[in-house]
């Protein structure tokens, strides 16, 4: 059923080798290899006897579960394609991803069955709808919806689409990434050589299942390895901190906001985290106070950069490099090439510079779903583009300076959001913080700056102005400051700063109009 380096296969392999260790630690309830390899196989068997395979998708909206493991692993065996969908939608939102995903089948687990109801009748469908079928033993491992076909024409291989993920559209409508079984393979290969996971880990899994990390930064590595994947479906520092302790998690993979929450908990000066071996960072750059919290407790955060286009995996900077290169994301992991490209002229940029980090490589993917066109856009002669502005010093190590979209040009000069962040965040009350540029009469565009305090802090812009003023120079300094209860985010946790860019470019108007 399965060929060279399918998913599917690495479950089965496992649960023959290690039958009787965890696989997955649900809330408590525990999954060992054989049982969870068993579930999965006679779901790819029952998928299979109604003619579902290759070409085909199951849609699914879940909190991190066992049983969404196994819905995975069976989609992954039968060669249907695997598409999480983020359950922080609103019903309009995710019946348009539903439209564009045109999945055989919708699985939902029980929490979220009234929100996919909600969205399914708020489709104008092409034809009839797909079924709609409950995670779990009752539900489509039990039995799989009848659509009337033969059976699945053939086996899966290492290029049918294993995982079919969203992208946060954090600037404009999410795309859909189509990430292969080789690709998978290639990914968590990567990962094994620079990060490896071992069978006697604990691996922590915090991200919601529809990120790509959730999947392809250590929870398939461990399952490959043998290891056992804790799965916390909301993130609760409290709890968070209890399970490290508790469950004895060595490894575990966060953004920097969660990071910093754990950090911040009151229970924090007393956790345990001394099990922890491997802390993988990524999604952004973390601030220096986050890594000092972590550090004083024994913890050095390893950095990461990735994107879901590329696997994600991309960039890595081990523990015992952070010291040496503050702010830096790494260098590229195995079987990752990556060069950096002058934005202006497309010319490849040799020794230290500053340019577009592009990527090739094995992992990356197969292009977007039904959209050759954005496909197209994406790479530049076999380079993936990321749309990120890197820093590449003379010891080869990259730093993300911003997303190129995002820089604005203030009286002639270049301006780096991050920057002007990273500077914002050093004020003891700002817990977080996003600059956009707006149009400017006399400097171009000016930067306006949405700060969110920590929790329980009285801060003031004019404050806040001030602290800027003393780290930053003039042309960098926010036009205004705006205080915010929180920043808008997507579901991977990045800043939507297209909503920003509208909101800044009202309050600007506004203050023109009242001058005027």
């Amino acid at each position: 059923m399965t060929a060279a380096h399918t998913v599917g296969r690495w479950l089965i392999d496992r649960a023959a080798r290690s039958p009787e260790r965890i696989a997955v630690d649900d809330r408590g309830l525990t999954v060992d290899y054989r049982t969870l390899a068993d579930r999965a196989a006679a779901l790819a068997s029952r998928l299979r006897e109604a003619g579902y395979g290759p070409g085909d998708r199951v849609a699914t909206v879940s909190a991190s579960s066992a049983d969404h493991v196994v819905l995975f692993f069976g989609c992954a065996l039968a060669g249907v394609a695997f598409v999480p969908l983020s359950w922080r939608l609103t019903s309009t939102e995710l019946a348009a991803l539903l439209v564009r995903t045109r999945p055989a089948i919708v699985a939902a687990d029980d929490e979220h069955s009234t929100l996919v109801a909600e969205a399914m009748t708020a489709t104008a469908w092409d034809g009839a709808p797909p079924p709609v079928a409950m995670l779990g033993s009752a539900g489509i491992e039990a039995r799989v919806p009848d659509v009337g076909r033969d059976a699945a024409p053939r086996a899966v291989r290492d290029d049918d689409a294993l995982l079919i993920v969203y992208t946060s559209g954090s600037e404009a409508e999410p795309k859909a990434a189509v990430l292969t079984h080789e690709g998978c393979f290639w990914n968590n290969l990567a990962l094994a050589g620079a990060l490896p996971v071992h069978e006697d880990d604990v691996v922590l899994a915090m991200l919601p299942q529809f990120h790509v990390a959730a999947w392809n930064v250590q929870p398939l590595l461990a399952w490959w390895r043998g290891a056992t994947v804790v799965l916390e479906s909301t993130f609760q520092p409290s709890r968070v901190l209890r399970l490290i302790a508790e469950r004895g998690v060595t490894c575990m993979m966060g953004v920097p906001t969660q990071y910093r929450l754990l950090a911040d908990d009151p229970g924090w000066a007393d956790a345990d985290v001394s099990s922890l071996r491997l802390a993988v960072v990524g999604g952004a750059t973390a601030d220096p106070e986050v890594l000092a919290a972590w550090a004083e407790r024994g913890v050095t955060l390893s950095a990461g950069y990735g994107l879901t286009e590329a696997g994600p995996n991309v960039l890595c900077l081990p523990a015992g490099e952070a010291d040496l290169h503050p702010g830096a994301v790494g260098r590229p992991y195995p079987h990752v090439e990556v060069r950096l490209v002058d934005p202006g002229t497309g010319i490849a940029l040799e020794g230290a510079a500053t340019g577009e980090l592009q990527v090739r490589g094995p992992s990356v993917f197969a292009g977007y779903l039904d959209d050759p066109d954005a496909t197209a856009r994406a790479f530049d002669c076999g380079w993936l583009r990321t749309g990120d502005l890197a820093a590449r010093d003379a010891a080869g190590v990259y730093r993300v300076v911003d997303r190129l979209k995002d820089i604005y040009i203030s009286g002639g000069e270049n301006v780096a959001p991050a920057e002007v962040e990273r500077a914002l965040e050093r004020h003891p009350l700002v817990g977080a913080a996003a600059v956009v540029g707006v149009p400017d009469p006399v400097w171009g565009e000016r930067g306006v700056a949405f700060v969110e305090p920590r929790a329980g802090a009285l801060v003031s812009a004019d404050e806040l102005l001030a602290h800027a003023r003393t780290r930053l120079a003039g042309f960098k300094v926010p036009v205004r400051i705006v205080l915010v209860d929180e920043l808008p985010r997507t579901g991977s946790q990045k800043v939507r700063r297209v909503v920003l860019r509208d909101r800044a470019a009202r309050i600007v108007e506004e203050v023109s109009r009242e001058r005027g």
